[in-house]
């Protein structure tokens, strides 16, 4: 499987359903909303180039069971897709016996953005889309924190990856203090099995810790190896509030496109219908 120069990957491709959602203005907290989300990654997933297994194995499941019911995904009523989701989800993590991928993290940035003004939505809705394909609390924990982070840099300017922990249980958040207090002592490369949202999360945090600006941070990312694309992308979500969209290179920007057929331009345009 080969990509074109510039061409993103399942990251940016899953976070786009859910980013097109809130620039609409809708609240991805309902039902509706979410199976809206859920219709648009099985069609994505029917002709992607590369799926992860823990949302490969839900979203087929999803493909059968609406069909099974209603006919087909577009037949089913929203509300319904997205309890489908959650069903497969749950169905999933209980015959694997976990479902802790870094797959919910990796689309979970325009949450940060959609809720700017109101941190306990964020909360509810970083953990509610993170469940549609992700039922393990690592996985929900990994995404409140990276968007409370995100959050607090668009905000404020200021980098504070600690800051979502607060909204964690005193013993969950001590498990990640701790988690992220490693990070920032090894380099990406040295943390092993980063398609774990865990290790995936800590990969990004030492890839922020020893970037000089945005390039460098990214660069620092890649280099991690094996799921470098959602490192990368993960580790831009946060380092790219830090620093900005002035900061993301021209020829980078030049050259992004993807799924559904769109550029970096669509994003741009998108995302600042969300910033008050």
């Amino acid at each position: 499987m080969t990509w074109d120069l510039g061409e993103w990957t399942d990251d940016t491709a899953m976070a786009i359903p859910i980013l097109d959602e809130l620039a609409a203005g809708n609240d991805v907290r309902t039902p509706e909303s979410q199976g809206r989300i859920v219709r648009r990654w099985v069609e994505w997933h029917e002709g992607a180039k590369d799926v992860g297994i823990q949302t490969r194995a839900v979203l087929s499941r999803v493909k059968g069971q609406a069909a099974q019911r209603y006919g087909d995904i577009y037949k089913t009523p929203d509300a319904e897709l997205a309890k489908i989701s959650r069903d497969a989800a749950a169905l999933v993590h209980h015959s694997r016996g976990h479902s802790g991928g870094n797959g919910s993290l990796m689309r979970t940035s325009p949450i940060a953005i959609g809720y700017l003004n109101d941190t306990q939505a964020l909360v509810e809705a970083a953990r509610a889309v993170s469940e549609l394909t992700h039922l393990e609390e690592d996985a929900g924990d990994g995404c409140v924190i990276w968007c409370l982070a995100i959050r607090h840099a668009v905000v404020t300017g200021q980098l504070d990856v600690r800051i979502g922990l607060t909204a964690l249980d005193p013993e969950r958040r001590a498990l990640w203090a701790g988690r992220i207090d490693h990070a920032e002592t090894v380099r990406p490369s040295e943390i092993e099995n980063n398609g774990w949202v865990v290790a995936a999360l800590q990969a990004s945090v030492s890839a922020i810790k020893r970037g000089q600006g945005l390039q460098d941070t990214l660069e620092e990312a890649v280099r991690a190896g094996y799921d470098t694309d959602t490192v990368a992308a993960i580790t831009g979500q946060l380092s790219g509030a830090q620093w900005g969209a002035s900061a993301v290179p021209a020829e980078w920007a030049r050259a992004l496109h993807g799924w559904p057929g769109v550029t970096g331009k669509y994003l741009v345009d998108k995302a600042e219908k969300l910033v008050p």
